[in-house]
């Protein structure tokens, strides 16, 4: 805490005794750390060319891409600052109460078109996806104990924040918008090397060459 910041506290509970008082009955700071959980929505509008084109930062070269699972990492927050100001209106202490959401969503699951939905193919695919799916959800939950002990190191300090009046929401919002959400949005966008781990060369083999060839059958019909 730098001195100015202590003198300032200082200065508030000395001249404005009545808003010190105020001030003990905030709640203490909060966090909350909600996990987003979205259900895949499955598209077939796009020909296995198309999902090329869209999955070339994926795809491995010589490789046809059949299908493809995309999430979007999302993190956002709610924020309510209960507090008081002192009748001059110069100084005011508030409580943080921090909700945070983060996940991947949307989850959107692609299966060429040129497989018919029910097919042995078309299931082959739609599986492999879902292992994709899977893997967004775990990394999800997998980081949510580092993020919430993170925030709350951080902001469950067991006092109000004091500050000059109309201070505290903007430092907050700007702590996290610089701060924080850069550093969870990275956390999950770590999810890309586990993605990265399952479509191997093996996998494509394994998954071209199931249903008796029916997938290297349907490709080279449409060369």
């Amino acid at each position: 805490m730098s001195r100015r910041f202590f003198l300032a506290i200082c200065l508030l509970a000395a001249a404005f005794p009545t808003l010190a008082d105020e001030c003990a009955t905030l709640p203490p700071p909060s966090v909350t750390v909600k996990r987003l959980d979205a259900d895949p929505a499955l598209r077939q509008d796009y020909g296995y060319r198309q999902l090329n084109a869209l999955g070339a930062d994926r795809n491995r070269p010589g490789m046809q891409v059949l299908g493809l699972t995309r999430g979007k990492a999302i993190v956002r927050y709610e924020t309510r600052m209960p507090g008081f100001a002192d009748r001059a209106g110069r100084w005011e202490c508030t409580s943080p109460q921090i909700t945070l959401h983060y996940g991947f969503n949307p989850l959107t699951v692609y299966v060429a078109r040129e497989f018919a939905p029910g097919s042995c193919a078309y299931q082959e695919i739609h599986a492999h996806e879902m292992r994709h799916v899977d893997t967004y959800r775990k990394h999800a939950a997998a980081i949510e104990q580092e993020i919430a002990a993170t925030l709350k190191e951080r902001f469950l300090t067991g006092t109000p924040w004091r500050g000059p009046s109309g201070q505290t929401q903007q430092r907050l919002a700007q702590e996290m918008e610089t701060r924080w959400i850069p550093y969870i949005t990275r956390l999950l966008n770590q999810v890309e090397a586990d993605q990265a781990l399952i479509d191997t060369p093996e996998e494509y083999e394994k998954v071209a060459a199931s249903c008796n060839g029916e997938i290297r059958r349907v490709l080279g019909s449409r060369r």
